[in-house]
């Protein structure tokens, strides 16, 4: 009988319950959310929405397809945050709501991105070639054509000869409304001839929220900084040089099936993140997953350049080695590159937002 109940105990010691793995599952993810700053995960979008191509295509250009940095320099501060104008207004007045900003977000640049349509045909001999289109932070939501009412922000000649993106700079007026939420009374855009005067009707249109596809709605993109910042280790060497988080170059020569009973020497090895098996996929737009690596094996003596040892490391393993004092273990084997990842996902506003993250891929391994 007594035997029976230990046997019993240990089964109980020996496999944790159901409950007990999905308590510590949440706790794991939940530290996981605050290595990507966060609280919670942002819910799914409600139905099938494509991002901005703009910001897919940034996310190419700065990592590669695990997510990867390709270079640390391209990204302007660490977090970019798309929103589309939500009002569908018939006029050139643009709202958009930046309640996702966090107050600890440093405002960089600020862009307003209006898709130019194709100009209408004029009548008659005059035809324009160029017209000024300006953009105006409105002050007054009411009157937003008295003197006192808007205040210029962007004024550029523009073709009506093609279609395509224009891009206009409103850095001052995000800063105003981060600041001060009850200030965003909006945008207002004007087409005027080359003389200063009215066009009417205007030969140049912008798409608007209404009549038009999503992939050309009014954007306006903040390139933020939120202050973190990693550990400051090497970033020489990002990838697309000779050691490349996509490989795994080894930090010593293989051991001979005759030691196979030996630790391996200080390594990369993989380390798979899959979003997907996390339930994350549903937010995430890019990547579905990275490799991580991780670092593993001896650090024996004598220590080896090709173990990349620092001065400390080499010290250590002699005093460890020679026995000169008690309690000194020997180095341990530990990345001594890392580099950054960009995530590409839906807020829970439904923005598209990129981030790039400090620290998440072991690039080599070295006995520190």
């Amino acid at each position: 009988m007594l035997r029976t109940v230990l046997l019993l105990a240990l089964a109980h010691t020996a496999s944790p319950s159901p409950a007990s793995v999905a308590i510590r599952r949440a706790e794991a993810l939940k530290k996981l959310l605050e290595v990507f700053g966060m609280e919670d995960p942002p819910a799914p979008p409600t139905h099938f929405k494509q991002p901005p191509q703009y910001m897919v295509d940034l996310f190419n250009t700065v990592a590669n397809a695990d997510g990867v940095t390709k270079n640390p320099d391209i990204l302007e501060g660490n977090t970019v945050r798309s929103f589309l104008e939500k009002t569908h207004s018939e006029e050139m007045r643009f709202l958009f709501v930046l309640s996702s900003v966090a107050k600890n977000e440093k405002i960089l640049t600020a862009e307003l991105h209006l898709f130019r349509l194709w100009p209408r045909v004029t009548e008659g001999p005059k035809r324009h070639h160029f017209c000024q289109v300006n953009v105006y932070q409105v002050l007054e939501k009411d009157k937003p054509d008295t003197p006192g009412g808007k205040k210029l922000l962007a004024a550029r000649l523009v073709s009506l000869q093609t279609s395509g993106w224009e891009v206009f700079a409103i850095t001052p007026a995000v800063r105003d409304w981060t600041e001060d939420e009850s200030s965003n009374q909006g945008l207002l855009v004007t087409v005027q001839s080359l003389g200063g005067g009215p066009l009417d009707p205007p030969p140049l249109q912008f798409a608007s929220g209404r009549g038009h596809h999503e992939s050309k709605k009014p954007m306006l993109v903040l390139f933020t900084d939120d202050g973190r910042r990693g550990a400051s280790l090497p970033t020489a060497g990002f990838p697309g040089g000779s050691h490349t988080p996509g490989t795994t170059p080894s930090l010593g020569r293989s051991r001979s099936t005759r030691s196979l009973g030996r630790l391996q020497p200080c390594q990369r090895h993989p380390l798979s993140v899959d979003f997907e098996e996390i339930g994350w996929s549903g937010w995430i737009i890019s990547p579905r997953g990275y490799n991580a690596f991780h670092c593993k094996g001896s650090c024996p003596f004598p220590l080896g350049e090709n173990m990349r040892p620092t001065n400390h490391a080499t010290v250590q393993s002699i005093i460890n080695a020679l026995k000169l004092s008690e309690g000194v273990s020997s180095p341990c084997c530990v990345p001594d590159k890392l580099f950054s990842i960009n995530l590409l996902y839906f807020d829970d506003d439904e923005n598209v937002v990129l981030k790039q993250y400090d620290d998440m891929v072991a690039g080599s391994c070295g006995c520190h």
